[in-house]
């Protein structure tokens, strides 16, 4: 393939006249003929199949169009109009009259579906081999498995067959492939991507995947392929916060607020007897130590025993409802180690799905609090890859063992993000994976976008190179932090207006030199107003409180005139929002600069 298939590189072709959409599909089918072997796709779409989304493109400027010319390669458990949707099992199938919701958004935006790729049957696995279209082959060696269940979708990005793909995840589906492939794997939050016409495997905890060979990629395919959609009924609203506006690099050079990580004590790891990964994820931290970045302990058990549910639990139900009636009626159509885990499925109880959500319900709370200290969470994608061979031998323990990092995550409602790190003595792709909770995607695509090119990996199984992004600094999003100097701080009377909606004292410190501090007139309660003077300033004591993003704008509605929310400058030289004054509130004030700050003040009255 003479063009990197990133879409930045092919837009850019495409711009200069390098080359067309119609040569670069033309490559993609070249390429496909060294492939064979890996059974990749379960449908290549042909020439005359192509035909009118190439034509489609005539109509559309490229300018307007985010994907334009971009080619891209669909799970056969997502529907493409007029192309059969097996899940891998050919009497199950069905020819859909319209695409998946998420899909025609792509196509409308210019981008061009190339074909349909297998999967573990029926979305059951994280492996690639339960397919009766053969395993599918990783793409860095052939021995080795390529993930699943998105296994084709993954190797297709992975060997330079679409710039993109989409894949679903119930269990770790979105991610797993793209650790075993060198790709960013997007596993968005619950919601976000709509599910209409994509066959469920747990429909209560599916949801949509990007692979991309960057987060750039990732995020741009993501931006277009968002969007609430009523007629899923578990389609949710994206928050402002998580727009694409929000998407860009965190700043690891700020030392006043270094990127703070949760990771798995050593105790609680497994790499299942595989050095060369366990050798791997050191690495990764060694080199993210290295950087502006704290890494902190948290107790991973409750996201273990949240994870255990899946498959232990009733949650196996929904796998059963999903392959009705051919389970009941054709058991014998249905792979067999599918078929095995699937058809339990009928026998649970109502009493064990209500109990199984009492546990859940507690465990969200326990694994909510541990993150809330930390950016994301950060764990190895998997412990190990194994060899085809040593998975067909073992399938359902070591598919169990694939899980172990991420079974938790839909359960949990989490968003999470896998990115490549590493190459490992034996030539095998590995990666981590960033956790963080429901409408946290692009914080974490933006950390990702951060950390990726701190390995210097190639893109996908390519030989090219993944460029150094531009840096876009961007602040956490969840928390605002507001800065203090009268009746809100710490044990002052309305100090409670900042604890009721959960704000927690990040810092005591002062402001820079160029403040000046008065007794306002009137009260109960007694207020102080804060006035800029570059000139005659003093230092100010003042806390900072960080202040939930959601629970900011009652607060600051809450503040009667004359004070307000502005910008005051920190000793440390940045820049917050705080508390000032408008000047016609000094009318009948008393100038208290001199003592240092509001505390002072009333200890002398």
């Amino acid at each position: 393939m003479k063009h990197t298939l990133t879409i930045t590189a092919l837009q850019q072709a495409y711009q200069s006249g390098e080359t067309t959409p119609e040569q670069v599909i033309a490559a993609i089918s070249e390429l496909r003929k060294q492939y064979q072997d890996h059974n990749i796709w379960i449908h290549q779409l042909t020439a005359t199949e192509l035909t009118p989304y190439l034509d489609g493109l005539k109509n559309k400027d490229p300018q307007s169009h985010p994907l334009w010319g971009i080619p891209f390669a669909i799970k056969d458990n997502i529907d493409l109009a007029g192309i059969p949707t097996t899940a891998a099992c050919d009497a199950f199938a069905y020819t859909p009259e319209k695409s998946a919701a998420v899909v025609q958004q792509l196509i409308d935006a210019g981008a061009i579906p190339v074909g349909k790729t297998n999967l573990d049957q029926f979305a059951t696995g994280l492996n690639g081999t339960r397919s009766p279209y053969g395993a599918c082959k990783n793409s860095f060696n052939p021995e080795y498995i390529s993930g699943g269940s998105s296994s084709g979708s993954s190797v297709a990005v992975a060997l330079g067959l679409a710039s993109f793909s989409l894949g679903t995840d119930t269990a770790g589906s979105g991610r797993v492939p793209a650790c075993f492939n060198n790709l960013v794997g997007l596993k968005p939050s619950l919601g976000l991507l709509s599910a209409t016409g994509m066959l469920p495997a747990c429909r209560s905890l599916d949801c949509m995947t990007i692979f991309a060979l960057n987060s750039d990629d990732a995020n741009s395919v993501f931006s277009v392929a968002e969007g609430f959609d009523d007629s899923d009924a578990y389609s949710r609203k994206n928050t402002y916060l998580n727009n694409p506006r929000h998407y860009g690099q965190h700043d690891l050079s700020n030392k006043t607020s270094p990127l703070t990580v949760g990771i798995i004590p050593e105790a609680q790891l497994k790499f299942f007897g595989d050095e060369h990964y366990q050798n791997a994820y050191q690495k990764t931290l060694t080199v993210l130590q290295q950087q502006n970045i704290k890494l902190v302990e948290i107790d991973f058990a409750p996201f273990d025993e949240a994870a255990r549910l899946l498959y232990e639990g009733p949650w196996v139900s929904e796998r059963y409802l999903a392959t009705l009636p051919l389970i009941a009626e054709q058991p014998e159509a249905v792979f067999p180690v599918v078929r095995d885990i699937i058809a339990p499925g009928g026998e649970h109880k109502a009493t064990d799905l209500f109990k199984a959500q009492y546990r859940l319900n507690a465990l969200k709370t326990i694994c909510g609090q541990q993150l809330a200290d930390v950016d994301c969470l950060l764990t190895p994608t998997a412990g190990r890859c194994f060899t085809i061979e040593e998975m067909l031998a073992e399938p359902i323990q070591h598919n169990s063992e694939l899980g172990y990092y991420t079974n938790f995550m839909n359960l949990l409602d989490m968003a999470s993000v896998a990115v490549p790190t590493q190459i490992t003595e034996h030539g095998l792709p590995f990666g981590i994976t960033l956790v963080g909770h429901a409408f946290s995607d692009r914080a974490l695509l933006s950390i990702a976008r951060c950390i990726q090119p701190l390995f210097d990996l190639p893109l996908g199984a390519s030989d090219s190179k993944a460029s150094t992004p531009e840096a876009v600094v961007i602040g956490k999003t969840d928390t605002i932090d507001v800065l203090v100097c009268g009746a809100h701080l710490d044990g002052l009377p309305l100090n409670w207006q900042l604890k009721e909606r959960g704000a927690v004292l990040k810092t005591v410190t002062q402001t820079a030199p160029v403040y000046r501090m008065y007794a306002l007139a009137g009260g109960p309660p007694f207020r102080p107003g804060l006035i800029l003077d570059e000139e005659q300033g003093a230092a100010i004591d003042v806390e900072i409180w960080s202040v939930p993003t959601a629970e900011f704008g009652s607060f600051v509605a809450g503040i009667p005139a004359p004070l307000g929310i502005g910008k005051v400058r920190v000793a440390d030289g940045s820049v917050v929002s705080g508390f000032i004054c408008e000047p016609y509130g000094l009318e009948g004030a008393e100038e208290i600069t001199q003592l240092g700050g509001w505390k002072a003040y009333l200890a002398g009255k």
